[in-house]
This record gives structure tokens, sequence and C-alpha cells, in this order.
């Protein structure tokens, strides 16, 4: 791939630093053809509240258990998950300065069905694209590559799980800042509901 195109896991509202690298990527490569691994970007967002992070994650069904392709995986409505995420969104950011602002869209999104979570994340991802006004190319991969280590290889790079390997995210006020350190390691939510439309220029200062 060429400097312009890059390589990234599907995503369910992106963390910050994984939206940053799309958001400075022209073509974006997305990868459906992995074994699909668990606990990562794939079907988990975080959100600050007023306890602290909160892990929102997607009930995931594996059809062909864990040989099962990203592209294969079905999303289960055994729970009301989508209902649990919309609350739990609206209790940590109703006071933010943009939230009734992007409600609305969040919200339909969430209460649509999807069969499967790459058509949920796709939506996500052009639901985010059209309010941050950037377009990109974006494809999906037909086949799998092994990580060998490329810069342009985005799929695992920012680990909600290693903190330490993210890049330098400037500060910005959080809802609970008042109260609270101020912590990057989350979803785009956070950013977008307390950014509003400066969210894009903030993205794109980021180094990754």
């Amino acid at each position: 791939m060429d400097n312009s195109t890059a390589l990234f896991p599907t995503a369910y509202f992106p963390s910050i630093a994984l939206m940053a690298a799309m958001v400075q990527t022209e073509n974006i490569v997305i990868e459906k053809q992995e074994t699909f691994p668990k606990q990562t970007h794939r079907n988990r967002t975080v959100i600050i509240t007023a306890n602290g992070a909160m892990t929102l994650s997607v009930p995931v069904v594996r059809p062909n258990g864990t040989h099962t392709l990203t592209t294969d995986i079905a999303i289960s409505y055994a729970e009301h998950w989508n209902l649990i995420h919309w609350r739990a969104l609206e209790a940590a950011y109703n006071s933010s300065p943009y939230f009734l602002y992007y409600r609305d869209g969040i919200e339909k999104l969430l209460m649509q069905r999807y069969d499967r979570l790459i058509e949920l994340n796709e939506a996500i991802l052009e639901h985010l694209f059209a309010k941050l006004k950037t377009q990109h190319s974006i494809t999906y991969t037909n086949d799998y590559r092994k990580p060998c280590g490329e810069p342009n290889d985005f799929r695992d790079r920012f680990s909600y799980k290693h903190p330490e390997r993210l890049p330098e995210c400037p500060k910005y006020a959080q809802v609970f800042s008042d109260r609270m350190t101020f912590n990057s390691n989350v979803g785009i939510l956070d950013l977008l509901f307390n950014l509003g439309p400066e969210a894009k220029d903030y993205l794109l200062k980021i180094e990754l």
C-alpha cells in the first residue's frame, strides 16, 4: 500500500487515536477477513461517566466458533444492548456542549437493527465522517494479510489495553473535568460531544 492508504480494523465508535489515523488517511482499507479477535475496538468503545471510564460492548455471535471471520460476525439482540448503550450515553453526555446537536443521529444508528457487526460499524463510520465533514475512500479486504510491522497497518496499533502506546493527544474539556484527570484513551463520541465542529481539527493535529 502507498503512503495515502492504510489498513484498519472495523471499529464500534473508534477510539480517538484510531479515528485520528482514519481522518488523516486518504484511502481507508478495512480488514474483514481476519479471524475475529476478542475484546478489541471491533465491537467495543469507551466513554467517560460520572464514575470514570466505562466500556460499551456489542454482544456478538460467532457462527463458526473461534474460526469465525470478522465479515461473518453476527450481532446478538438477546438483550437490549443498544438501548443500554444509548441510556449510558445520555447519562454521561447529556450536559456536554454538543450532545443535543448529535444525539438524534447517534440514537438512530443504535436503534436500527443490523445483522452483522461489520454492517453496524460501516454505518457508524459513514455517519461520523459526515458529521466531521471529511471524505475518504473506504474499501474492504478480500483476503487476510499477516501483520509485518508496516507503519500504515493500524489493525492493532491503538488498543484500549495499552494506553502507553497512544499518540499524544492535547487536553480538551471533558464533562467531568472538575473531578477527574483528562483521559484520551476513549471513543470518538467523547470528543464529538465535547468539541463538536472542532473535533476534525483536533484529530488532524494528532501526530501518529
